[in-house]
C-alpha cells in the first residue's frame, strides 16, 4: 500500500511536489518589478524620459529671463543678452506645448502656457500711442532724423549715400573711426551739413552729430564711446539734440552699459520744457529694464510711435528675423513721429533709422 500510494503521488505531481500548491513560484510572483508599472501597465519608453527632460529644461532656460523681465530686472549674464531676444521665446514655447499636448504632459503642458502667456504680455509695446491725427495736424516744423551705426566706419560711404538720398536735417552717427570723420569733414558735406558735433575716436569709439540747423551748448554724455549733443534751433524752437551709444552688454561690460543707460536717463529726464531727441544705437530693446527707465522720462520711441516697435535693427543680416530693435529715435513731447523707414547700410551690421518728427 505505502509503495502504491508513493507511486500514486509520483504520477499526479511527480516525487515530493504537489501540483497547484499556493507556495509554489509562478511566472506572475517571480517577473521582476522593473518591468512592469505600479499599476500594471507598461513602463514608458526611455525616449519619452528624455524628451520630457529636455522640454523641461528648455522651458525652465526660458522661465528665468521671464521672470527678470516681470521683476523690471535685467539680470546678470547671459540673462541681459537673452532679454534683446524675448519675442522669440515664442518659438520654442509653442514647440514644447505642442510636444507637451502630443505626449499627455499635463504639468509641462501648463508650464509651456505660461511661458507663452508671458511671452506675449512682455512684447506688446513700450509706451504710448501716437497722438491721434498727428499726421494731419499743423506744426510749428516738420523734420527728418536719421541714425545709423557704420560698424566701425566701414559704412561710410553708404552713409553719404544715404544722406544725399534721404536728405534728413539731423543725423546721428555711431562707429564714426578716422575714415568716416574725414568724409564727414569734405567740403562737400560741410556745405550739406554747416552744423556738426563730432568725437574722434578709432574703432567704435567715434560718433557725430550732423545738422542743417545751428547748433549750441554742445556738449558730451560721459561714456567709454562718444555721445555728443548739443541744442538745435530749429526754425526758432530750441530742440536738445543727443546721440545715444552705450557700450553693449558683453559679460566684462555689463555694469558700465547700465551706468551709461542711466546717464541717458538723466539726460531725458532733465530736459525741463525743452523738446528733446535721443537717437542711437542704444543696444539695448524695450525688453530690457534700463531702456524701459528712458522711456518712464516721458520720451518715446518713433519706431513705436508708427506701429513699429518690433522690427529689428540688429543684425543686419540673412538672420534678420530672429534679431532685435536696439536702435532707437526717442522725442519728447510736443513732438511725435508720423513716420519711420528702417534703411539697408551696407558695409554695416546694423539697419538705419531714419524718422519723420513733427514738433507742435
Amino acid at each position: 500500500m505505502l509503495t502504491g500510494d508513493r507511486n500514486h503521488r509520483d504520477k499526479r505531481g511527480g516525487r515530493g511536489t504537489v501540483t497547484g500548491h499556493p507556495l509554489q513560484p509562478t511566472e506572475r510572483t517571480t517577473r521582476p518589478r522593473s518591468e512592469r508599472s505600479a499599476r500594471g501597465r507598461p513602463p514608458r519608453p526611455p525616449r519619452k524620459h528624455v524628451l520630457s527632460t529636455f522640454v523641461g529644461l528648455v522651458l525652465a532656460a526660458l522661465s528665468v529671463p521671464l521672470a527678470y523681465r516681470g521683476m523690471d530686472d535685467d539680470g546678470p549674464t547671459p540673462i541681459a543678452q537673452l532679454l534683446a531676444f524675448l519675442p522669440w521665446f515664442l518659438v520654442p514655447g509653442w514647440l514644447g506645448l505642442l510636444y507637451a499636448v502630443l505626449a499627455r504632459r499635463g504639468l509641462l503642458a501648463v508650464w509651456a502656457i505660461a511661458v507663452l502667456m508671458a511671452t506675449v504680455g512682455f512684447t506688446l509695446p513700450e509706451g504710448p500711442d501716437a497722438p491721434e491725427g498727428a499726421a494731419q495736424r499743423t506744426g510749428k516744423a516738420r523734420f527728418r532724423v536719421l541714425t545709423a551705426n557704420l560698424h566701425l566706419g566701414d559704412a561710410t560711404g553708404n552713409l553719404v549715400k544715404t544722406l544725399r538720398r534721404e536728405r534728413p536735417q539731423i543725423a546721428s552717427v555711431q562707429e564714426c573711426d578716422p575714415r568716416c570723420a574725414a568724409e564727414l569733414n569734405s567740403p562737400a558735406m560741410r556745405d550739406a551739413y554747416p552744423y556738426r558735433h563730432i568725437v574722434d575716436g578709432t574703432g567704435a569709439s567715434g560718433s557725430a552729430l550732423l545738422s542743417v540747423y545751428p547748433l549750441e551748448d554742445r556738449r558730451i554724455v560721459e561714456g567709454r564711446l562718444g555721445m555728443p549733443g548739443a541744442v538745435a534751433d530749429v526754425l526758432g524752437e530750441r530742440v536738445r539734440v543727443q546721440v545715444a551709444h552705450p557700450m553693449p552688454p558683453t559679460p566684462e561690460a555689463l555694469r558700465v552699459w547700465r551706468a551709461e543707460l542711466g546717464r541717458l536717463r538723466a539726460y531725458g529726464a532733465s530736459r525741463g520744457a525743452t523738446p528733446t531727441i535721443i537717437a542711437g544705437d542704444f543696444n539695448a530693446s524695450q525688453d530690457h529694464a534700463a531702456f524701459r527707465d528712458i522711456l518712464h522720462t516721458g520720451m518715446n520711441d518713433a519706431a513705436r510711435l508708427t506701429g513699429q516697435s518690433r522690427t529689428p535693427t540688429w543684425p543686419d543680416n540673412r538672420a534678420r528675423p530672429m534679431g532685435a530693435q536696439i536702435d532707437h529715435i526717442l522725442v519728447s513731447d510736443p513732438m511725435t513721429a508720423v513716420e519711420a523707414r528702417f534703411l539697408e547700410m551696407p558695409g554695416s551690421d546694423h539697419l538705419a533709422v531714419l524718422a519723420d518728427i513733427k514738433l507742435f
